[in-house]
């Protein structure tokens, strides 16, 4: 059906729709000091404007709003529809805390009390 609108028509449709697309998604990814909008995010890797997004490769950040979701090594995999896909080699999700080295048993004592 899209071959028989006017090219004119059909060019402000994919603007429309690629506007939509960035307005909806709160995903972000930043890699250095530059900052992109994720258009389509999945287990495997993200997509991004291929109009806006150079060809990344390497350790990036990706976010939900301001939540650090997780720190990924990437790498440019196709151009899709106007779309430029990324695939993870490493995801690791963000913690606050650094992961333990040794187990905590459950009788361990909360903190150290002593005289004075």
């Amino acid at each position: 059906m899209s071959e028989y609108l006017p090219k004119d028509v059909r060019e402000g449709l994919e603007l429309a729709r690629k506007q939509k697309l960035r307005k909806k998604s709160r995903m972000r990814v930043r890699a250095g000091d530059q900052v992109f909008t994720i258009l389509r995010y999945w287990d495997q890797g993200f997509a991004l404007d291929a109009e806006d997004a150079p060809n990344l490769r390497g350790l990036v950040d990706v976010f939900d709003g301001a939540n650090h979701l997780s720190q990924c090594l990437i790498v440019a995999s196709e151009e899709d529809g106007g779309q430029m896909v990324y695939e993870f080699k490493r995801a690791t999700p963000h913690a606050e805390k650094a992961p333990l080295d040794y187990e905590i048993a459950e009788n361990a004592p909360m903190a150290l009390i002593t005289r004075v």
